[in-house]
């Protein structure tokens, strides 16, 4: 017998994504049986088949916005150590550079998470996803990366599982060897042990489920990634390229060559990229708070949605660009990036979830999984207009509540 774990009601509106676009119910509610989508339509027709009374968890929306769970599809939530220094670097005029050949940037963080416990970097893992889901977040990405070796990226994968079995937020694990060249280290001397030692010991190990590169003037080379790519595909694990970031070298052309599952950053992604990117259904990934930290320009969003190529919106969490919120990323989608405040949601749930290849994720459509948001705000616009302002009030994982009163249940 189906078990009615959830009805919530008393909804202002209640947003769901259908092929792409966000509809509004006025008034509406959301049934939910055995932890999937049963219904959403006007609160007087769900209610009238799923009384409130008869679920497990009767949900008051009391005139909030009912929508998806947000997606948060590019991550480096996993690492140890502190670089609030190089933000005020940073500020004082240093460039990224010039902090990397001070010993700084990824290599840096790389130094601090090999020396750390795996305890400790739980730990961290698992505070992190708190914050991220009392901010609406119930589906997250994180990559490997920091290690660089390959005792360290699986340890990282290692924690990344266990985190996903512990914490209410279900964590997308990505290798990521190939995110910067060790030092002292000659980049293809490296990416033969990414390709010969890490990979394999991945496959085996078989946690990831993608295999991402920083293809990049100071990292990868196309060829390189192209390598590395090509050789996790070979063991099972999904490509994902950095691409376009501070400069354009092909990584997106890379990407569609290769029909990876999402190519991300695409600040100098040119219409020639876009079109690629689109026909090979690659989902392209945007990351605002990034481009905010680094006092940078935008990637043109509006760009990839003319273009046919909707984009996906996501946080980039990582100690250079610490925003635990995709919130503010959809309001810096809007006001810096172009996209109305209907497309950023959609770019932060449906559109986020194919970019991990959970399609489906992120619709509340019926028989999808039902990972919700309540906002004490009457409408998905105010996800972007109450920028500084956390508007979740309630989210529900599976149609077990997770977050109540903005705050993580116990």
């Amino acid at each position: 017998m189906s078990e009615l774990t959830a009805v919530v009601h008393g909804a202002s509106e209640v947003a769901v994504v259908r092929d792409g676009e966000l509809e509004t119910v006025a008034d509406g509610a959301v049934a939910v049986e055995d932890g999937a989508v049963a219904a959403v339509g006007p609160a007087e027709d769900v209610t009238a088949e799923y009384p409130p009374e008869n679920a497990v968890h009767a949900v008051d929306a009391d005139g909030g916005a009912v929508l998806p769970g947000f997606v948060d599809g590019h991550t480096h939530a996993l690492f140890a150590g502190d670089r609030a220094d190089e933000f005020a670097a940073k500020l004082r005029g240093k460039s990224y550079g010039e902090i990397m050949a001070e010993g700084g940037g990824i290599l840096r963080t790389v130094r601090a998470t090999r020396e750390a416990p795996a305890e400790r970097l739980l730990a961290n893992l698992l505070d992190r996803l708190d914050a991220m889901l009392e901010r609406g977040t119930t589906t997250v990405e994180v990559k490997s990366g920091y290690g660089l070796d390959r005792e360290t990226e699986l340890r990282m994968l290692d924690v990344v599982d266990r985190a996903d079995q512990r914490h209410p937020v279900d964590v997308v694990p990505t290798f990521m060897g190939a995110h910067a060249v060790p030092e002292d280290t000659d980049a293809d001397d490296y990416v033969e042990r990414v390709v010969d030692e890490q990979l394999p010991a991945v496959a085996d190990q078989g946690i990831a489920e993608f295999c991402d590169v920083f293809c990049e003037e100071g990292a990868f080379s196309v060829d390189q990634s192209r390598r590395v790519l090509e050789a996790g595909s070979e063991r099972g694990l999904a490509p994902k390229v950095h691409a376009e970031e501070l400069s354009r070298i092909g990584g997106a052309q890379l990407a569609a060559d290769l029909g990876a599952a999402s190519a991300d950053h695409l600040l100098h992604a040119t219409e020639d990229d876009i079109e690629a990117l689109r026909d090979a259904g690659v989902t392209p990934v945007l990351l605002p708070a990034t481009a905010f930290g680094l006092g940078g320009d935008y990637a043109d969003a509006r760009a990839f949605v003319d273009a046919g190529a909707a984009p996906a919106v996501a946080t980039d969490f990582n100690p250079n660009c610490y925003a635990e919120s995709v919130p503010f990323n959809v309001a810096l989608a809007c006001v810096e990036m172009g996209l109305t405040p209907a497309e950023a949601v959609v770019a932060a749930t449906a559109t986020g979830a194919e970019s991990v290849d959970r399609e489906g994720l992120g619709t509340l459509q019926e028989g999808t999984p039902a990972d919700l948001v309540v906002l004490d705000a009457p409408s998905h616009v105010h996800v972007p207009y109450s920028y500084g302002v956390d508007r979740v009030e309630t989210v529900l994982k599976r149609g077990r509540p997770v977050v109540r009163g903005g705050d993580r249940c116990a």
